[in-house]
C-alpha cells in the first residue's frame, strides 16, 4: 500500500474535491500544535455508507463539544461522502470525515479567529484485526487510564483523546498484541483503543457503562441487536478481577465491526457461538 500522503484519487476539502496530494495543510494549522481537531470513521458496504447520517451528526456534536463549530450541515457532510466515493469509484470503503481549526490570526491556546475546517477521504480497507476474526484479537492491558469527563469531554470523537491510545497499542503490538484494553480514571474496565468491549457469561452480556467512554455507534447498533435476539444485556461497571469469570469476549467499531477476543492479558476467552451469531448478524446487517 502506498503512503496516505502519496495516493492517487480526490478528497473533499472545503467543499471541493482535489487532487489527493494536493489535499494539504499549512504547518501553522492550529490542530497540529493543540489538537483542536474532531473526526469520523465510517464504512461504506456496497455503496451505502452504514448509520451514515448519524455519524455526520456526531461530528457536528463532536465540534460543538470541542467550542469548535463546524460549519456544514448533515445534508451537506452527507453530499460531501457521496462525492468522494463517486469520484474515487467506491462501493466498499473506509470513510474518515475530519474538521479541525485550521491556520489563521490565533497562534496560542485561543483559536476563535481561526477558521474550522474539514475534509472527507474514502479508501479500500479490510479487516481491522486481520484474522481475529476467526482466531480471536489478543489484547494487552493499557497502562494509561482513560480520563474522567471532568478533564476532557470524553463524548466527542476528539483526535486528542488518541494519544494515549497510539501508545498504548505501540506498547501492544510490541507484545505481539493486536490491541489494548484500557481501564477508566476509577480502575473499572472501559474499552480498546478504538472500539467498545463486551462480555459473555452464561449466555448473559456484559458491557461497561459509557459514562467515561465513546459510546460507539456499533455498539449501540449491537446492544440493539442483541436485545432483538432476546439476549439480556446488561450495561454495568465491570471490575478488572471479573475477567476471569467471563467465557466469551468481543469488540465493536466501525473498523473493528464485530471482532471475537481470544486473550487479554492473562485471561482466556473462547470464541464461542454467540460471538460467532452477532458477528454474522451485523455482517448481513450492514450490507443489507
Amino acid at each position: 500500500m502506498a503512503a496516505y500522503d502519496d495516493r492517487d484519487g480526490f478528497i473533499w476539502m472545503d467543499g471541493k474535491l482535489v487532487a489527493w496530494r494536493e489535499a494539504n495543510v499549512h504547518v501553522m494549522t492550529h490542530a497540529l500544535h493543540y489538537a483542536s481537531s474532531v473526526f469520523e470513521g465510517e464504512r461504506c458496504y456496497n455503496g451505502k455508507v452504514f448509520k451514515s447520517r448519524e455519524h455526520s451528526a456526531r461530528l457536528l456534536e463532536s465540534g460543538r463539544l470541542l467550542d469548535m463549530p463546524i460549519p456544514y450541515t448533515v445534508d451537506q457532510i452527507e453530499e460531501a461522502k457521496a462525492a468522494v466515493l463517486k469520484a474515487n469509484n467506491l462501493t466498499d470503503a473506509y470513510l474518515r470525515a475530519v474538521a479541525w481549526r485550521g491556520a489563521g490570526e490565533d497562534m496560542g491556546v485561543a483559536s476563535s479567529r481561526n477558521p474550522v475546517r474539514m475534509a472527507v477521504a474514502a479508501w479500500e480497507w479490510g479487516a481491522y484485526y486481520g484474522d481475529a476474526k476467526m482466531q480471536g484479537a489478543k489484547l494487552d492491558i493499557a497502562k494509561w487510564k482513560r480520563p474522567s469527563p471532568e478533564t476532557i469531554p470524553t463524548a466527542a470523537k476528539a483526535a486528542g483523546l488518541y494519544m494515549i491510545c497510539t501508545m498504548s497499542k505501540h506498547a501492544a503490538e510490541a507484545k505481539g498484541c493486536s490491541d489494548a484494553l484500557f481501564y477508566d480514571y476509577r480502575g473499572y474496565v472501559a474499552e480498546a483503543t478504538g472500539a467498545n468491549v463486551f462480555f459473555i457469561k452464561d449466555g448473559e452480556v456484559h458491557t461497561p457503562l459509557p459514562d467515561a467512554i465513546l459510546n460507539g455507534i456499533t455498539r449501540q447498533t449491537v446492544i440493539g441487536m442483541l436485545k432483538d435476539m432476546g439476549v439480556n444485556v446488561h450495561e454495568r461497571y465491570i471490575m478488572p478481577e471479573e475477567l476471569s469469570g467471563f467465557q466469551q469476549c468481543f469488540l465493536t467499531g466501525t473498523a473493528a465491526e464485530v471482532t471475537p477476543v481470544g486473550q487479554i492479558g492473562e485471561y482466556h476467552f473462547q470464541v464461542g457461538q454467540l460471538t460467532r451469531d452477532i458477528s454474522a448478524a451485523y455482517e448481513k446487517l450492514v450490507r443489507s
